[in-house]
């Protein structure tokens, strides 16, 4: 029998990842008191159900003194021989405060006070559970359907997990610098489709731009160098316990160089060890600039 264990800050996507995994076939049990755990895993495996996957929630809604037990707790049901999976789920402080905001729930350590105060408080009582954590998945940056992937891969396809995302974003200097960005890379010294007539109102997503991009020597010693770079720096970000790594690239309008860029770099890793997503946060601003122009005339 799977027991999995899903626990993580508040607002970054447990309740979500419950129904995923209620939908993939597990047997689901959210907010559950710690106290309970024990009864409730043996209950399951004395069943005369035919019960083979089991997913319980657990957070800070079962209340602080447990919250703080509830890394000893795992600890002795392992001793005793129960197979535990521990999935850790994550986000941003400037994400989860929104996420409140936008729902206009209050924190459960808010009480009143300040929300990121809260927070900060639950980060700081989730430690010893996410040092236990057997996958730990950064919802910071992820869409619904991109978390379905990762746990189906984990959950249902059984795939091998490495508790590390790479996201990699093409923007327009002149629209400002993702805010999310760890790297920030400037490929405006590359040739530029915009001063080719038929590549203008294409996009770095059509062949002809891609193709005329990576024409450039210069291009490919980039994308070669940005690898070597990536391949180093991964493994110590890694050791230091760092989950995500937002890599930004930037040309002047986010359409041509910068999207192809982003491309070839998410080819690069899309079937690697690591979760692997891309972004193209300003491809269509030029492109409804150029339509609306084009109409005007």
């Amino acid at each position: 029998m799977r027991f999995v264990i899903v626990t993580g800050m508040s607002g970054s996507g447990k309740s979500s990842v419950m129904k995923i995994l209620e939908d993939d076939g597990y047997f689901c049990v959210d907010n559950l008191p710690l106290s309970l755990l024990p009864t409730v895993i043996q209950l399951t495996e004395d069943s005369s159900e035919e019960i083979e996957r089991v997913a319980l929630g657990i957070d800070i809604r079962g209340g602080y003194r447990s919250l703080k037990e509830a890394a000893h707790v795992l600890d002795d049901l392992k001793s005793r021989g129960y197979t535990l999976e521990i999935l850790f789920l994550e986000a941003s402080t400037s994400v989860l405060v929104k996420s409140y905001k936008e729902t206009r729930r209050m924190h459960p350590l808010a009480q009143g006070g300040r929300m990121d105060k809260a927070i900060e408080d639950e980060r700081a009582l989730l430690s010893e559970l996410k040092k236990r954590a057997d996958y730990i998945i950064d919802t910071t940056t992820l869409l619904i359907r991109e978390l379905k992937q990762e746990i189906d891969r984990i959950f249902v396809e059984h795939e091998d997990f490495c508790n590390f995302y790479l996201t990699f974003v093409s923007f327009g200097f002149k629209y400002g610098i993702p805010s999310d960005a760890d790297l920030v890379f400037d490929v405006r010294f590359l040739p530029n489709p915009f001063y080719v007539d038929e590549l203008k109102p294409l996009t770095g997503d059509d062949k002809p731009v891609y193709d005329y991009v990576m024409s450039s020597p210069k291009a490919v010693e980039f994308r070669n160098k940005m690898k070597d770079m990536l391949d180093f720096l991964i493994p110590n970000y890694i050791a230091e316990g760092k989950t995500q790594l937002v890599i930004a690239i930037g040309c002047t309008g986010g359409k041509h160089r910068s999207v192809t860029l982003t491309n070839a770099m998410y080819e690069e890793y899309a079937n690697t060890e690591y979760g692997c997503k891309k972004e193209h946060r300003d491809i269509e601003k030029d492109r409804l600039r150029y339509i609306c122009r084009s109409q005007e005339k």
